[in-house]
């Protein structure tokens, strides 16, 4: 079965870091870009950041720049979401998406990922 599977949200106070996994399985993630996207009670999804099959990384929201970073373990066909300095505003179910096809969509076409996970819910309070 092909799918993504996130795990690591929790709980944290502000100033904390929290690390998501998006682990895949079905397939092997190498040959695909991966995108992070979060959802905050009450708004609509936005991007947060994304890795290309080069590992060239691409930020859809500006709020997290210097804070968030992303990377990959293609040996354990997971992608990472690294989170510093957490803010309450981050508070968010935080999914990891992709495009089933392989090596169609790079990050520039993250919109059309149409491969999503479950998601994996933040929670950033004091």
């Amino acid at each position: 079965q092909v799918q993504l599977v996130e795990s690591g949200g929790g709980l944290v106070q502000p100033g904390g870091s929290l690390r998501l996994s998006c682990a895949a399985s079905g397939f092997t993630l190498d040959n695909h870009a991966i995108g992070w996207f979060r959802q905050a009670p009450g708004k609509e999804r936005e991007g947060v950041l994304c890795i290309e099959i080069n590992n060239r990384t691409a930020y859809s929201a500006n709020s997290v720049k210097g804070r968030f970073t992303i990377s990959r373990d293609n040996a354990k066909n997971t992608v990472y979401l690294q989170m510093n300095s957490l803010k309450p505003e981050d508070t968010a179910v935080y999914y990891c998406a992709t495009d089933p096809i392989p090596t169609r969509y790079g990050c520039h076409g993250q919109k059309d990922f149409a491969l999503w996970g479950q998601g994996t819910r933040v929670t950033v309070s004091s």
